[in-house]
Protein backbone atom coordinates (compact mmCIF):
# COMPACT_ATOMS: atom_id res chain seq x y z
CA UNK A 1 0.00 0.00 0.00
CA UNK A 2 2.60 2.42 0.63
CA UNK A 3 4.12 1.74 -2.63
CA UNK A 4 1.13 2.75 -4.11
CA UNK A 5 1.09 6.46 -2.00
CA UNK A 6 4.87 6.92 -2.89
CA UNK A 7 4.12 6.12 -6.72
CA UNK A 8 0.88 8.84 -6.83
CA UNK A 9 2.85 11.03 -4.60
CA UNK A 10 5.38 12.00 -6.69
CA UNK A 11 3.22 11.38 -10.15
CA UNK A 12 1.63 14.34 -8.33
CA UNK A 13 4.93 15.96 -7.78
CA UNK A 14 5.92 15.90 -11.13
CA UNK A 15 2.57 16.75 -12.18
CA UNK A 16 2.62 20.71 -10.72
CA UNK A 17 6.14 20.83 -11.38
CA UNK A 18 5.18 19.70 -15.30
CA UNK A 19 2.28 23.17 -15.04
CA UNK A 20 4.81 25.51 -14.74
CA UNK A 21 5.37 24.63 -18.26
CA UNK A 22 2.21 25.54 -19.36
CA UNK A 23 -0.20 26.91 -16.77
CA UNK A 24 0.04 30.85 -18.23
CA UNK A 25 0.69 30.17 -21.68
CA UNK A 26 -2.93 31.27 -22.22
CA UNK A 27 -2.62 34.66 -20.55
CA UNK A 28 0.52 35.45 -22.37
CA UNK A 29 -1.16 38.60 -23.46
CA UNK A 30 -2.41 39.53 -20.55
CA UNK A 31 1.48 39.67 -19.26
CA UNK A 32 2.51 41.73 -22.40
CA UNK A 33 -0.45 44.09 -21.62
CA UNK A 34 0.58 44.22 -17.57
CA UNK A 35 4.51 44.49 -18.04
CA UNK A 36 4.24 46.75 -20.66
CA UNK A 37 6.79 44.74 -22.96
CA UNK A 38 6.76 42.68 -25.98
CA UNK A 39 5.42 39.65 -27.35
CA UNK A 40 8.95 38.48 -28.07
CA UNK A 41 10.17 39.05 -24.08
CA UNK A 42 7.40 37.38 -23.17
CA UNK A 43 7.36 34.48 -25.25
CA UNK A 44 11.20 34.12 -24.18
CA UNK A 45 9.69 33.46 -20.79
CA UNK A 46 7.82 30.39 -22.09
CA UNK A 47 11.33 29.13 -24.03
CA UNK A 48 13.68 29.42 -21.21
CA UNK A 49 11.52 27.57 -18.94
CA UNK A 50 12.15 24.78 -21.15
CA UNK A 51 15.69 25.20 -22.18
CA UNK A 52 16.80 25.68 -18.06
CA UNK A 53 13.97 22.27 -17.93
CA UNK A 54 16.17 20.40 -20.35
CA UNK A 55 19.52 21.74 -19.60
CA UNK A 56 19.33 20.37 -15.83
CA UNK A 57 18.73 17.30 -16.72
CA UNK A 58 21.84 16.56 -16.95
CA UNK A 59 23.17 18.14 -13.78
CA UNK A 60 20.01 16.37 -12.03
CA UNK A 61 20.18 12.99 -13.21
CA UNK A 62 24.24 12.20 -12.03
CA UNK A 63 23.32 14.18 -8.80
CA UNK A 64 20.30 12.14 -8.28
CA UNK A 65 22.17 8.65 -8.57
CA UNK A 66 25.10 10.35 -6.53
CA UNK A 67 23.40 11.74 -3.16
CA UNK A 68 20.09 10.36 -3.71
CA UNK A 69 16.46 10.81 -4.56
CA UNK A 70 15.22 13.04 -1.83
CA UNK A 71 18.69 14.63 -1.47
CA UNK A 72 17.78 16.28 -4.68
CA UNK A 73 13.78 16.73 -4.93
CA UNK A 74 13.36 18.23 -1.36
CA UNK A 75 15.93 21.64 -2.26
CA UNK A 76 14.49 21.61 -6.09
CA UNK A 77 10.48 21.69 -4.81
CA UNK A 78 12.25 24.49 -2.58
CA UNK A 79 13.21 26.28 -5.50
CA UNK A 80 10.37 25.83 -7.81
CA UNK A 81 8.07 27.51 -4.73
CA UNK A 82 10.16 30.50 -4.10
CA UNK A 83 10.25 31.26 -7.50
CA UNK A 84 6.88 30.62 -8.54
CA UNK A 85 5.97 33.57 -5.94
CA UNK A 86 9.09 35.44 -7.74
CA UNK A 87 7.04 34.99 -10.83
CA UNK A 88 3.70 35.83 -9.61
CA UNK A 89 5.07 39.59 -7.89
CA UNK A 90 7.82 40.02 -10.77
CA UNK A 91 7.65 44.21 -11.31
CA UNK A 92 8.78 43.69 -15.04
CA UNK A 93 9.89 41.52 -17.77
CA UNK A 94 13.25 40.90 -16.39
CA UNK A 95 12.58 39.67 -13.34
CA UNK A 96 10.33 37.53 -14.83
CA UNK A 97 12.78 35.89 -17.16
CA UNK A 98 15.13 35.62 -14.34
CA UNK A 99 12.39 34.19 -12.29
CA UNK A 100 11.05 31.46 -15.02
CA UNK A 101 14.39 30.10 -15.30
CA UNK A 102 14.59 29.74 -11.73
CA UNK A 103 11.23 27.47 -11.76
CA UNK A 104 12.73 25.44 -14.61
CA UNK A 105 15.76 25.10 -12.56
CA UNK A 106 13.69 24.05 -9.80
CA UNK A 107 10.81 21.87 -11.97
CA UNK A 108 13.87 19.76 -14.02
CA UNK A 109 14.67 17.41 -11.30
CA UNK A 110 11.18 16.76 -10.47
CA UNK A 111 10.36 14.47 -13.50
CA UNK A 112 14.50 12.85 -13.02
CA UNK A 113 13.80 11.86 -9.66
CA UNK A 114 10.29 10.37 -9.81
CA UNK A 115 11.01 7.76 -12.80
CA UNK A 116 14.31 7.06 -10.82
CA UNK A 117 12.05 6.28 -8.18
CA UNK A 118 9.46 4.27 -9.70
CA UNK A 119 12.52 1.70 -11.23
CA UNK A 120 13.72 1.99 -7.27
CA UNK A 121 10.81 0.33 -6.07
CA UNK A 122 9.10 -1.77 -8.45
CA UNK A 123 10.11 -4.70 -10.45
CA UNK A 124 9.03 -6.51 -13.99
CA UNK A 125 5.22 -6.46 -14.37
CA UNK A 126 4.65 -3.59 -11.41
CA UNK A 127 7.28 -1.63 -12.87
CA UNK A 128 5.50 -1.08 -16.05
CA UNK A 129 2.24 -0.86 -14.81
CA UNK A 130 3.77 1.83 -12.00
CA UNK A 131 5.61 3.80 -15.03
CA UNK A 132 2.08 3.91 -16.75
CA UNK A 133 0.40 5.29 -13.76
CA UNK A 134 3.05 7.93 -13.63
CA UNK A 135 3.08 8.87 -17.39
CA UNK A 136 -0.70 8.83 -17.07
CA UNK A 137 -0.35 11.68 -14.64
CA UNK A 138 2.28 13.68 -15.96
CA UNK A 139 -0.03 13.71 -19.22
CA UNK A 140 -2.64 15.40 -17.18
CA UNK A 141 -0.47 18.75 -17.19
CA UNK A 142 -0.74 19.64 -20.94
CA UNK A 143 -4.25 18.34 -21.33
CA UNK A 144 -5.81 20.13 -18.04
CA UNK A 145 -3.01 22.79 -17.55
CA UNK A 146 -4.07 25.80 -19.81
CA UNK A 147 -7.73 25.44 -18.92
CA UNK A 148 -6.40 25.94 -15.06
CA UNK A 149 -4.19 28.93 -16.68
CA UNK A 150 -7.50 30.14 -18.09
CA UNK A 151 -9.69 29.87 -15.94
CA UNK A 152 -7.58 31.59 -12.74
CA UNK A 153 -6.00 34.29 -14.80
CA UNK A 154 -8.91 35.60 -15.86
CA UNK A 155 -10.45 36.32 -12.32
CA UNK A 156 -7.61 36.54 -10.25
CA UNK A 157 -4.76 37.31 -13.16
CA UNK A 158 -1.86 35.90 -14.38
CA UNK A 159 0.36 36.39 -10.79
CA UNK A 160 -2.33 34.06 -9.61
CA UNK A 161 -1.37 30.91 -11.44
CA UNK A 162 1.94 31.20 -10.12
CA UNK A 163 0.74 31.61 -6.30
CA UNK A 164 -1.43 28.41 -7.14
CA UNK A 165 1.81 26.50 -8.42
CA UNK A 166 3.63 27.59 -5.24
CA UNK A 167 0.47 27.16 -2.55
CA UNK A 168 0.06 23.09 -4.21
CA UNK A 169 4.13 22.21 -4.41
CA UNK A 170 4.61 23.92 -0.32
CA UNK A 171 1.66 20.95 0.32
CA UNK A 172 3.70 18.69 -1.71
CA UNK A 173 7.23 19.74 -0.39
CA UNK A 174 5.20 18.75 3.12
CA UNK A 175 4.15 15.30 1.87
CA UNK A 176 7.18 14.66 0.39
CA UNK A 177 8.79 15.50 3.70
CA UNK A 178 7.24 13.55 5.78
CA UNK A 179 6.21 10.57 3.48
CA UNK A 180 8.97 9.65 1.33
CA UNK A 181 11.88 7.48 2.13
CA UNK A 182 15.46 7.72 0.69
CA UNK A 183 15.21 4.85 -1.95
CA UNK A 184 18.89 5.07 -3.64
CA UNK A 185 19.93 1.60 -4.22
CA UNK A 186 23.18 1.37 -2.38
CA UNK A 187 24.75 0.88 -5.33
CA UNK A 188 23.78 3.67 -7.09
CA UNK A 189 26.01 5.94 -8.66
CA UNK A 190 29.32 4.31 -7.02
CA UNK A 191 31.39 2.62 -9.56
CA UNK A 192 31.56 4.89 -12.36
CA UNK A 193 31.85 9.06 -12.94
CA UNK A 194 29.46 11.02 -14.41
CA UNK A 195 31.21 10.90 -17.63
CA UNK A 196 31.79 7.11 -17.79
CA UNK A 197 27.99 6.75 -16.67
CA UNK A 198 26.81 8.85 -20.05
CA UNK A 199 29.43 6.91 -22.12
CA UNK A 200 27.67 3.58 -20.68
CA UNK A 201 24.26 4.66 -21.98
CA UNK A 202 25.31 5.84 -25.37
CA UNK A 203 27.25 2.80 -25.85
CA UNK A 204 24.15 0.46 -25.22
CA UNK A 205 22.30 -0.11 -28.87
CA UNK A 206 18.82 -0.31 -26.93
CA UNK A 207 19.34 2.67 -24.96
CA UNK A 208 20.44 4.66 -27.87
CA UNK A 209 17.18 3.45 -29.73
CA UNK A 210 15.06 4.76 -27.00
CA UNK A 211 16.90 8.23 -27.44
CA UNK A 212 16.35 8.17 -31.27
CA UNK A 213 12.68 7.07 -31.27
CA UNK A 214 12.26 9.92 -28.30
CA UNK A 215 14.16 12.73 -30.21
CA UNK A 216 11.87 12.25 -33.31
CA UNK A 217 8.51 11.48 -31.42
CA UNK A 218 8.60 14.09 -29.44
CA UNK A 219 9.92 16.68 -32.45
CA UNK A 220 6.86 14.98 -34.41
CA UNK A 221 4.62 15.73 -31.62
CA UNK A 222 5.10 19.42 -31.04
CA UNK A 223 4.96 20.03 -34.79
CA UNK A 224 1.44 18.66 -34.12
CA UNK A 225 1.31 21.14 -31.14
CA UNK A 226 2.20 24.22 -33.35
CA UNK A 227 0.88 23.63 -36.45
CA UNK A 228 -2.67 21.49 -35.96
CA UNK A 229 -4.29 24.87 -34.72
CA UNK A 230 -2.31 26.50 -37.91
CA UNK A 231 -4.33 24.11 -40.07
CA UNK A 232 -7.69 24.11 -38.33
CA UNK A 233 -8.16 28.07 -38.67
CA UNK A 234 -6.70 27.82 -42.25
CA UNK A 235 -8.37 25.31 -43.98
CA UNK A 236 -11.69 24.94 -41.33
CA UNK A 237 -12.05 28.81 -40.22
CA UNK A 238 -11.69 27.47 -36.60
CA UNK A 239 -11.39 29.91 -33.42
CA UNK A 240 -8.76 29.34 -30.49
CA UNK A 241 -11.77 28.08 -28.44
CA UNK A 242 -12.74 25.51 -30.88
CA UNK A 243 -9.56 24.47 -31.45
CA UNK A 244 -8.39 24.11 -27.82
CA UNK A 245 -10.87 21.11 -28.02
CA UNK A 246 -9.61 19.04 -30.87
CA UNK A 247 -6.17 19.64 -28.66
CA UNK A 248 -7.91 18.53 -25.75
CA UNK A 249 -9.41 15.17 -27.42
CA UNK A 250 -5.37 14.36 -28.63
CA UNK A 251 -4.52 14.49 -25.55
CA UNK A 252 -7.37 12.75 -23.89
CA UNK A 253 -6.88 9.90 -26.20
CA UNK A 254 -3.24 9.94 -25.11
CA UNK A 255 -4.66 9.45 -21.54
CA UNK A 256 -6.71 6.39 -22.55
CA UNK A 257 -4.01 4.41 -24.14
CA UNK A 258 -0.97 4.72 -21.81
CA UNK A 259 -2.00 1.77 -19.63
CA UNK A 260 -2.31 -0.08 -22.32
CA UNK A 261 1.17 1.06 -23.32
CA UNK A 262 2.35 -1.01 -19.99
CA UNK A 263 0.44 -4.32 -20.76
CA UNK A 264 1.72 -4.33 -24.34
CA UNK A 265 5.39 -4.02 -22.82
CA UNK A 266 4.62 -7.27 -20.94
CA UNK A 267 3.24 -9.10 -23.69
CA UNK A 268 5.53 -9.04 -26.24
CA UNK A 269 8.93 -7.79 -24.34
CA UNK A 270 11.21 -4.62 -24.91
CA UNK A 271 12.17 -5.29 -28.52
CA UNK A 272 8.21 -5.72 -30.17
CA UNK A 273 7.00 -3.41 -28.21
CA UNK A 274 9.47 -0.60 -29.25
CA UNK A 275 9.37 -1.46 -33.11
CA UNK A 276 5.52 -2.04 -33.26
CA UNK A 277 4.53 0.96 -31.26
CA UNK A 278 6.51 3.28 -32.74
CA UNK A 279 5.80 2.12 -35.60
CA UNK A 280 2.26 2.64 -35.09
CA UNK A 281 2.67 6.12 -34.22
CA UNK A 282 4.91 6.93 -37.48
CA UNK A 283 2.25 5.37 -39.70
CA UNK A 284 -0.64 7.63 -37.69
CA UNK A 285 1.36 10.80 -39.06
CA UNK A 286 1.48 9.70 -42.97
CA UNK A 287 -1.99 9.29 -42.69
CA UNK A 288 -2.62 12.74 -41.15
CA UNK A 289 -0.73 13.89 -44.30
CA UNK A 290 -2.86 12.37 -46.98
CA UNK A 291 -6.54 12.51 -44.94
CA UNK A 292 -6.57 15.61 -42.60
CA UNK A 293 -7.58 17.98 -45.38
CA UNK A 294 -10.16 15.93 -47.02
CA UNK A 295 -12.66 16.77 -44.19
CA UNK A 296 -12.29 17.79 -40.67
CA UNK A 297 -13.78 14.40 -39.74
CA UNK A 298 -10.41 13.23 -41.03
CA UNK A 299 -8.79 15.36 -39.55
CA UNK A 300 -9.93 14.61 -35.73
CA UNK A 301 -9.60 11.32 -36.01
CA UNK A 302 -6.30 11.61 -37.13
CA UNK A 303 -4.88 13.51 -34.11
CA UNK A 304 -6.78 11.41 -32.07
CA UNK A 305 -5.04 8.28 -33.55
CA UNK A 306 -1.67 10.51 -33.04
CA UNK A 307 -2.24 10.71 -29.35
CA UNK A 308 -3.32 7.11 -28.90
CA UNK A 309 -0.12 6.04 -30.47
CA UNK A 310 1.64 8.63 -28.24
CA UNK A 311 0.21 7.55 -24.67
CA UNK A 312 0.72 3.83 -26.54
CA UNK A 313 4.18 4.01 -26.64
CA UNK A 314 4.50 6.45 -23.20
CA UNK A 315 6.23 4.82 -20.57
CA UNK A 316 7.63 2.07 -22.81
CA UNK A 317 11.29 4.13 -23.23
CA UNK A 318 11.40 4.70 -19.29
CA UNK A 319 10.78 1.40 -17.82
CA UNK A 320 13.57 0.30 -20.25
CA UNK A 321 15.62 2.46 -19.36
CA UNK A 322 14.92 2.20 -15.15
CA UNK A 323 15.83 -1.32 -15.76
CA UNK A 324 18.78 -1.21 -18.31
CA UNK A 325 20.81 1.00 -16.14
CA UNK A 326 20.02 0.29 -12.58
CA UNK A 327 23.43 2.00 -11.26
CA UNK A 328 22.76 5.05 -13.44
CA UNK A 329 18.73 4.95 -13.35
CA UNK A 330 18.53 9.04 -13.24
CA UNK A 331 21.29 9.76 -15.15
CA UNK A 332 19.39 7.60 -17.96
CA UNK A 333 16.32 9.02 -17.60
CA UNK A 334 18.19 12.51 -17.66
CA UNK A 335 19.86 11.72 -21.15
CA UNK A 336 16.37 10.68 -22.45
CA UNK A 337 14.40 13.70 -21.04
CA UNK A 338 17.43 16.04 -22.34
CA UNK A 339 17.12 14.35 -25.65
CA UNK A 340 13.11 14.52 -26.03
CA UNK A 341 13.31 18.35 -24.99
CA UNK A 342 15.75 18.92 -27.74
CA UNK A 343 13.02 17.38 -30.23
CA UNK A 344 10.44 19.84 -28.49
CA UNK A 345 12.75 22.52 -29.34
CA UNK A 346 13.42 21.32 -32.89
CA UNK A 347 9.60 20.35 -33.81
CA UNK A 348 8.41 24.05 -34.86
CA UNK A 349 11.39 25.22 -36.10
CA UNK A 350 11.93 22.33 -38.46
CA UNK A 351 7.93 22.71 -39.12
CA UNK A 352 8.29 26.79 -39.95
CA UNK A 353 10.68 25.46 -42.91
CA UNK A 354 8.38 22.44 -44.53
CA UNK A 355 5.01 24.15 -44.05
CA UNK A 356 3.57 26.66 -46.41
CA UNK A 357 0.13 27.37 -45.83
CA UNK A 358 -1.44 25.34 -48.41
CA UNK A 359 -0.62 21.67 -48.48
CA UNK A 360 0.36 20.05 -45.10
CA UNK A 361 2.08 17.09 -47.12
CA UNK A 362 5.38 18.20 -47.65
CA UNK A 363 5.57 19.24 -44.17
CA UNK A 364 3.91 16.00 -42.47
CA UNK A 365 5.13 13.77 -45.04
CA UNK A 366 9.13 14.58 -44.30
CA UNK A 367 7.82 14.16 -41.04
CA UNK A 368 6.89 10.89 -41.05
CA UNK A 369 9.69 10.01 -43.75
CA UNK A 370 12.30 10.90 -40.77
CA UNK A 371 10.47 9.34 -38.20
CA UNK A 372 10.22 5.84 -40.29
CA UNK A 373 13.86 5.74 -40.91
CA UNK A 374 14.77 6.53 -37.48
CA UNK A 375 12.76 3.60 -36.76
CA UNK A 376 14.23 1.54 -39.06
CA UNK A 377 17.71 2.52 -38.24
CA UNK A 378 17.13 1.86 -34.34
CA UNK A 379 15.62 -1.50 -35.24
CA UNK A 380 18.59 -2.47 -37.58
CA UNK A 381 20.67 -1.14 -34.29
CA UNK A 382 19.40 -3.72 -31.68
CA UNK A 383 19.38 -6.41 -34.42
CA UNK A 384 23.05 -5.89 -35.25
CA UNK A 385 23.60 -6.13 -31.43
CA UNK A 386 21.48 -7.73 -29.76
CA UNK A 387 19.63 -6.93 -26.22
CA UNK A 388 18.42 -9.09 -23.27
CA UNK A 389 14.61 -8.31 -22.48
CA UNK A 390 14.63 -6.56 -19.19
CA UNK A 391 10.59 -6.95 -18.23
CA UNK A 392 10.22 -10.34 -16.76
Amino acid sequence: MKLRVILYLIGFSAFVASLGQNLYNPLLLQVQEELHTTSYLVSLSVSLFTLALAIMQMIFGPLADKRGRKAVLIPSIIVYIVSSIGCAYSPSIGFLLFFRVLQGIGAAAVPVVAAAIIGDIFRGKALSQGMATYQLLLMLAPAIGPLIGGVIGERFGYGATFLFLAAISILLLIANLILLPETKPEFSGSKHNSAQNFFLIFKNPMSVTILIFGFFQFMVYFIYLTFVPQILSKTYSFQPAKTGIILLAMSLSTIISIKLGGWMLNQFGARKSLIYGFSLHALSVILFAFTAQISLSFLIIDVCLFGFFMGLTGSIPITLLTELFPEERATAIGVYNLIRYLGMASGPMIGTMLYSGGSIIPLFLTCSLAFSAAIFWGTRLMAKFPVKETIQ
